[in-house]
């Protein structure tokens, strides 16, 4: 019985072998088709299965709005890994569906060959889908163990903190040397020698060579989430847990943040090619499938013909196809490989495409208007990269910890380039606060380079 369910499977495995024969390097991907209901869940909660938290709730019904609205469609959701999920609408024709599992097997061969993924999957594992199960199951025995409003003042401080990872540190990292090493004494010397032992001269008294405590952190800290949890006075384990729980999801979640256009690009580059060459398909569907395209990496909205907001898929798929044109699939392979995004716009984003697809970066005004502010190519680079530098938030670091166990942050608004919305910043000092347990101030500036110290409410 050709069901639509089993004409897309055959489709599947039909786009799946041609993938192949093009040349394609991907990991075994799994399907399902699931109702709208549970795709919003996933897409706001980030995996089918995850700690329970109010602020999913927020997102969730923040979403739902969008897409009655009609400013938002999910097609898919797809988790890479070995094997890779992905998950589609019931609801979607047999030609979207068929569009979003060629757009998927792009996502995996991605996600097989960049150097990034493999790194943080390595890291962080390749079974994300069961091993959230498993970290959902440990929380809710401590709902049950500690009971609802203990968790969640846990919760509400990790997740608040889920961006402040240091990437350059392996997920999986020891505690700090406590005591500092001592210093080597000085080298031989002949000349020393022979003058100790000159007539009336005294050899130096031995020093004491008591082990002398490390500052703590011994550099500035960056990554918050491992340093509360292994270093807040008063947390019990069950808490510190959570912290390392939430902070190990947010390794796996970087290479998406950090190769988004990268990796919308090459899928969407690998969908159209695969539905131009797959020969079996009707010819109906075809056409349908190819606007869904169009419609999927178009650069702005329906009937406008302005965006003041960058679409990932259309920037990485016109990407690609401008470096295929110029340099081939195997250089595009290798940059695949070896980049993130900011090697990728930095380095092939020129100013002839850049041109070609009208980008610009604009200035604001306070009336709402918006003026276009340049078409440099360097300026347009950094705009369009300025959002994803350090997960897109302000850098702060664990820069003292006291005698009595008072934590001081600091705010690197010289290595980030950003302002602290003040109001936000409070809040989340609020939430840190309540597990820190002792005195807790962030170091930074305001909007006229003032210098200001927020500290953090313990009740």
């Amino acid at each position: 019985m050709n069901t639509p369910a089993a004409v897309l499977a055959d489709y599947t495995a039909r786009l799946e072998a041609l993938a192949l024969d093009l040349g394609m390097d991907f990991y075994p991907v799994n399907f399902d088709l699931v109702p709208s209901n549970f795709m919003v869940e996933i897409a706001v909660y980030g995996l089918p299965v995850r700690m329970r938290h109010w602020s999913f709730g927020v997102r969730y019904i923040h979403q739902l709005v969008r897409q009655h609205m009609g400013h938002s469609k999910i097609f898919e959701v797809m988790f890479p890994g070995d094997p890779c999920h992905a998950f589609m609408l019931e609801q979607n024709s047999l030609a979207e569906n068929t569009l979003v599992t060629a757009h998927v097997l792009g996502h995996a061969d991605f996600a097989k060959n960049n150097q990034l993924f493999a790194r943080f999957m390595a890291m962080a594992g390749s079974h994300i889908l069961e091993q959230s199960a498993a970290r959902a199951h440990r929380l809710e025995r401590a709902l049950a163990a500690h009971g609802q409003a203990r968790v969640e003042a846990v919760l509400d401080a990790a997740l608040a903190l889920e961006t402040h990872i240091d990437i350059n540190q392996p997920l999986h990292r020891p505690r700090y040397p406590e005591f500092v090493a001592p210093r080597a004494g000085p080298a031989p010397d002949q000349f020393r020698d022979r003058f100790a032992r000159l007539p009336g001269e005294h050899a130096e008294p031995p020093r004491n060579h008591a082990p002398q405590r490390a500052p703590l952190p011994p550099q500035p800290e960056y990554d918050l989430l491992w340093f509360i949890a292994q270093y807040a006075p008063d947390l019990e384990d069950w808490e510190r847990d959570v912290f390392l729980a939430v902070r190990e999801e947010a390794y796996y979640f970087h290479p998406i943040h950090a190769c988004q256009i990268m990796n919308e690009g090459w899928a969407s580059y690998w969908h159209a090619r695969l539905l131009r060459e797959a020969t079996f398909l009707p010819h109906e569907l075809y056409v349908s499938a190819v606007k869904s395209h169009s419609d999927v990496v178009r650069p702005f909205a329906s009937g406008q013909q302005l965006a003041l907001s960058l679409n990932p898929y259309h920037l990485g798929f016109s990407l690609w196809e401008h470096i295929i044109d110029k340099h081939g699939l195997e250089r595009a392979r290798q940059i695949c490989r070896e980049e993130d995004d900011f090697g990728f716009v930095r380095n092939y984003l020129d100013q002839e495409l850049a041109d070609k697809l009208a980008l610009f970066v604009y200035e604001a005004r306070q009336d709402g208007d918006a003026k276009i502010a340049s078409r440099d190519i360097h300026q347009v680079r950094e705009a369009i990269l300025a959002p994803k530098f350090n997960f897109g938030a302000p850098c702060i670091a664990a820069a003292q910890v006291g005698a009595d166990g008072a934590l001081t942050l600091q705010h690197d608004y010289l290595r980030d380039g950003r302002g602290l919305d003040l109001p936000q910043a409070e809040k989340v000092m609020d939430y840190v606060g309540r597990v820190w347990r002792r005195p807790l101030t962030l170091r930074t500036v305001d909007f006229r380079g003032i210098v200001r110290v927020l500290p953090a409410r313990t009740s």
